[in-house]
């Protein structure tokens, strides 16, 4: 078995599926610090948590809102938008816009209505009352910064990216580290029995005269005086030598 087989034979599924683990996890925690954290903080949007059921299904409580503020002669029917209960109250609400109407005064003002509400809201909404025009929505994460109120919403957002960040450079560097560990034991396994070429053995010589005939040779005939094959001249002259040999230690 050669040494690239054996590595691949090391690499066990585990490894494939611990590998594929840290990255998968490195990207969610690149997109989640985008979307939470870096996409708000780049376009000066303002983020909130639906805390009601208003706009269920699809903004159900818990959702994580971006609201981006855009000017108001932009918005229109259909586009939903956060404004605030009372201007310079700290309470908002996210519905959609159904009607746009002109008062008698010129004042343009929106009405509203939540998705899962069966009427209309009350009070129509000003221009100095809307914060802006819902950007997109992240599910479930607005449970956390429920819990954490508020007053911590900024901190929550600069410790989760320096958190997700984080995890995102530790999960790179273990994923680099464990593919520096596989190539290096593949190249140990390169150097196996296994891989080496044949070498055919040299038994040397017969009876001590050295072998001179080779694949270039005429043609080869066999030899009386040894195992050998030689040319008809190397025969008889070998020939020639066995013979006064056997004579002399006689």
């Amino acid at each position: 078995m050669s040494g690239r087989r054996k590595a691949e034979v090391k690499a066990s599924p585990l490894g494939f599926i611990g590998t594929g683990v840290s990255y998968v996890a490195l990207c969610l925690a690149a997109l989640a610090a985008l979307a939470l954290v870096v996409v708000p903080m780049l376009t000066g949007s303002q983020t909130y948590s639906v805390l009601t059921s208003s706009m269920a299904p699809k903004y159900a409580p818990g959702t994580f809102l971006v609201v981006k503020p855009v000017p108001f002669e932009e918005l229109k029917v259909g586009d939903i938008i956060t404004y605030q209960i009372e201007s310079g109250s700290p309470a908002v609400i996210t519905h959609r816009i159904t009607s746009v109407l002109s008062e008698q005064s010129g004042e343009i003002v929106f009405i509203t209505k939540g998705d899962n509400n069966d009427v209309e809201d009350e009070l129509p909404v000003r221009e100095v009352q809307v914060k802006g025009k819902l950007f997109y929505a992240v599910p479930f994460v607005g449970f956390v910064a429920n819990g954490l109120g508020n007053s911590d919403r900024g901190a929550m957002a600069q410790w989760g990216a320096v958190a997700l960040m984080g995890y995102g450079v530790i999960a790179l560097v273990r994923g680099a580290l464990a593919k520096k560990r596989t190539d290096s034991e593949a190249l140990d396994d390169n150097h196996t029995a296994d891989d080496d070429p044949f070498v055919f053995p040299d038994f040397g010589p017969v009876d001590g005269q050295s072998d001179q005939h080779g694949f270039d040779d005429p043609v080869l005939t066999d030899c009386d005086g040894c195992d050998h094959d030689h040319s008809r001249d190397e025969r008889d002259s070998h020939r020639h030598r066995f013979e006064t040999r056997k004579h002399a230690s006689v």
